[in-house]
């Protein structure tokens, strides 16, 4: 029989597989997708402070020229141009070996590092490889890369466990001891250490508990330690490696937040105690082997790498860098201390605070008055029923504002308010921005 190649041609509708695979609806990313509706709003002529996302770069950090003309000299190089080792350059992952090893904690080589395309990258790639039904539990307030990744993984609900906002954001040890005790499908434990986006850093002691029930449960540690070197007020990040003992564990760490070079896209992962475990190297192998694949990370972030972080200006850098932006959290709490409806704890680490509504802050039918009519067209289709009351509050800030901030309940929390960062290096950029945020909240709070 003669196959109607033309008749099949023209009635085929739909494609006889699925190609989406279920936890795609998991993927959430309120950081970036609000960005959207900012650019809704500056289509409308209003001025957008991006508030969204912890781009260094974009809020007028600038690296120093003593760091441009390392990587100026790199540029100058043919070998820049080229691939690299698969699991990074040798050269980087030995000066890195080297600052760990330092520290007197846990020993690694070069062999134990592996790099990536960012620390995005690497998240993805350490969820994508876990069965389904192996669980990572994570803080609450949680970042929204690492959760939304866990969550689409397993095609559920990220597991959290709570940072309590009454305790500094310290987590409730408690919660996470029973959720793992109840829960066999959990396989390891995540801190961000300082923690994004609340800015907390985990106390020592609070580690060596944490440590200490990864071992009683046999479960794989995992940090997230990408801003361990800002902190603020001379307050120390303890390393996942000093405390982590004899645990498989895996640090991750790039360049991104700490130079800044966001634009980089340079990540890596730290194996501790690989040979311990024989599932936890066999996982890493499976890391190393989907980077194979890929031939290897960005080559000339890499080469940089020692040479920036190695010079001799690079801590006095870093200092006079958290200096400023402990100074910015300070002018922070002078505007908004005295407001009534909100409270937060000091910012310790990173560069984010997070802004709670106190309770009953937030009512129905609260809002921000504007006579924009393409502006109010934008309110009317966003505001639903059903929308979270810190997201409501989001909304009209964007729209009568230009104040592009996220709402903390799209960060797998049932406290409401908001995430702010504390990068804007021109003061009157910044101050101006949060004395809006200040009448922007005490309006909205008293209008309903």
């Amino acid at each position: 029989m003669k196959a109607n190649w033309k008749t099949a041609h023209q009635t085929k509708k739909k494609l006889r597989n699925n190609l989406l695979f279920e936890g795609a609806s998991q993927l959430e990313y309120e950081i970036r997708q609000i960005a959207r509706k900012a650019d809704q709003v500056a289509k409308c002529g209003v001025n957008i402070i991006w508030e969204n996302i912890g781009d260094p770069i974009q809020k007028h950090n600038r690296l120093p020229e003593w760091m441009k003309d390392e990587v100026s000299e790199l540029v100058r190089q043919d070998s820049s141009y080229g691939y690299c080792h698969s699991k990074g350059i040798p050269e980087t992952r030995r000066f890195l070996a080297d600052r760990n090893n330092a520290l007197g904690g846990v020993q690694i080589t070069e062999d134990d590092i592996l790099f990536f395309n960012g620390l995005g990258d690497a998240i993805s790639k350490l969820y994508q490889y876990l069965p389904s039904t192996s669980r990572i539990i994570g803080p609450s307030p949680a970042y929204s890369t690492h959760s939304s990744a866990e969550a689409a993984h397993a095609n559920s609900a990220p597991v959290t466990y709570r940072l309590d906002p009454e305790n500094n954001w310290y987590p409730d040890l408690e919660e996470l001891y029973n959720k793992i005790r109840y829960n066999e499908n959990i396989a390891g434990i995540l801190i961000i250490n300082p923690d994004n986006p609340t800015g907390m850093i985990y106390p020592p002691e609070y580690l060596e508990k944490i440590v200490r029930i990864a071992a009683e449960f046999d479960l794989l540690l995992i940090a997230d330690e990408i801003y361990s070197a800002i902190t603020l007020n001379r307050e120390h990040t303890l390393p996942l490696a000093e405390i982590v003992g004899n645990r498989p564990a895996i640090s991750m760490k790039g360049i991104s937040k700490e130079l800044p070079w966001p634009g980089a896209r340079c990540g890596w992962m730290e194996f501790y105690n690989r040979k311990s475990d024989e599932k936890f190297d066999r996982f890493c192998r499976a890391l190393e082997d989907a980077k194979m694949v890929e031939v290897c990370s960005t080559t000339l972030p890499q080469k940089a790498i020692p040479r920036i972080m190695g010079n001799s200006k690079y801590d006095s850098y870093l200092d006079a860098r958290n200096k400023s932006i402990a100074k910015r959290s300070k002018l922070m709490d002078d505007i908004l201390s005295d407001v009534s409806y909100i409270h937060y704890v000091e910012t310790r680490g990173a560069f984010y605070n997070t802004i709670l509504f106190r309770k009953d802050a937030l009512k129905p039918g609260q809002h921000l008055k504007t006579h924009d009519t393409s502006i109010n067209y934008l309110l009317k289709e966003w505001i639903t029923p059903d929308l979270a009351a810190d997201k409501r509050f989001t909304y009209y800030l964007l729209a009568v504002y230009g104040i592009c901030v996220v709402p903390l309940s799209s960060f797998q929390s049932d406290e409401l308010g908001i995430r702010v960062t504390l990068l804007e290096e021109n003061m009157d950029v910044f101050e101006s921005t949060f004395r809006s945020l200040r009448e922007a909240i005490i309006t909205y709070c008293e209008s309903a």
